[in-house]
């Protein structure tokens, strides 16, 4: 293991008698970024009034312009929210979809925000359709059961850009391509994007997009942003109408206006991103997260030998997570077993199969992997 990498174990605060493997479900923060939050914490509070009215636009605009410049969009096409799934809430609930529309996405989506989609769907009346895209994952079929579902109903495709359950890259660029040569709106929800992948939003071509910066970003938890390209940016209405709504002073953007800022929310988490990507860059993250790429095969290679599994995608379609199937019997189990054993890690029942779900941050070693395996081992063999 890298030196460098090595010794940023220590700016976390993860408690040592765990053996913490799921860094993709609530990411984790370092000392310098999480004092960060306190300090915008203090700042407030020394003077309430005068930060809010005065100060807090201005801080906001700071922190969407770091955050642009690393995604590489406008700053003025982002806002923050405290998770995807508020984000995309505000989104669907937007959009003007009537009986007869389709919404195409797949059978890899987040829970959460897959029951978002159903719940408009019920509403609205039109359809959410979840294609089937088998395992092992193979990128040309995975685009060709796109293209084969496609319709004159087709209105919008929704796609994870990295899939929670399955830890799958999605080619995304790809899709958003497809999608503009039809006329087809694009939806990406980009969790795990951030960090754990390069994102350029300039080239990747999505409509909207919503990325969490509380997860391989390394913010303190409760810091999300939503990208929305310009075309698509009147559509969307607030989720909670507050002063930007019909505003005194409106601003330049009815799309700020309407979503940045509610004036005692606690804006001090999406203040710490500046600080957050200035980490990234000091410990140069491109490194890590090529490392943390490398040791995720590595793990996944060792791993499948004791689950008696076979990988379900290529290496190519690994960021710093890899899921496996596991042929046990009741997953709530072996997730109690490893629990008990401080080992922290993720166990989905997804499409009538259990996958196991680790995830690699420059937190963790090889040592890691090992601790896993020997309980993976113990309890599969019923000691």
């Amino acid at each position: 293991m890298s030196s460098s990498i090595s010794s940023l174990k220590k700016h976390f605060q993860l408690d040592p008698k765990f053996t913490y493997l799921n860094h993709g479900s609530f990411g984790a923060c370092p000392y310098p970024i999480f004092n960060e939050r306190e300090k915008w914490q203090k700042k407030i509070e020394f003077q309430p009034v005068s930060f809010i009215q005065d100060d807090a636009i201005d801080s906001l605009e700071k922190s969407r312009k770091a955050l642009s410049s690393y995604i590489h969009c406008d700053k003025d096409d982002v806002v923050y929210f405290p998770n995807p799934t508020t984000a995309m809430n505000m989104v669907i609930r937007s959009l003007d979809l009537k009986a007869g529309d389709e919404v195409l996405s797949s059978n890899h989506e987040y829970g959460a925000v897959e029951r978002t989609w159903k719940f408009a769907a019920s509403k609205k009346g039109f359809s959410y359709k979840s294609i089937d895209i088998p395992l092992p994952f193979n990128r040309q079929d995975f685009l060709n059961r796109l293209k084969d579902n496609i319709n004159s109903k087709t209105k919008i495709i929704f796609l994870s850009h990295i899939t929670s359950p399955t830890a799958i890259i999605f080619p995304i660029d790809e899709v958003c391509k497809l999608a503009k040569e039809l006329g087809i709106m694009t939806i990406i929800d980009g969790a795990h994007a951030p960090a754990q992948i390069d994102l350029n939003l300039s080239t990747l071509g999505a409509d909207i997009y919503t990325g969490a910066c509380h997860k391989w970003m390394l913010c303190p938890k409760g810091v999300a942003f939503l990208y929305a390209s310009k075309t698509y940016q009147n559509i969307l209405e607030p989720l909670v109408v507050s002063w930007g709504w019909e505003s005194d002073n409106p601003s330049h953007s009815q799309f700020l206006d309407y979503h940045q800022y509610q004036g005692t929310n606690d804006i001090s988490t999406y203040l710490t991103v500046p600080k957050a990507i200035s980490f990234l860059k000091e410990y140069n993250w491109e490194e890590v997260r090529d490392y943390c790429h490398e040791k995720i095969i590595e793990t996944r290679n060792i791993l499948i030998e004791t689950v008696s599994s076979e990988p379900i995608c290529t290496d190519e379609d690994l960021g710093q997570m890899t899921s496996l199937k596991i042929n046990v019997d009741d997953a709530d189990q072996l997730y109690r077993f490893l629990k008990t054993n401080n080992i922290e890690i993720p166990i989905f029942t997804w499409n009538g199969q259990n996958l196991l779900r680790v995830s690699f941050q420059c937190y963790n070693s090889m040592e890691d992997i090992s601790i896993l395996n020997k309980f993976l081992s113990k309890f599969l063999n019923g000691n």
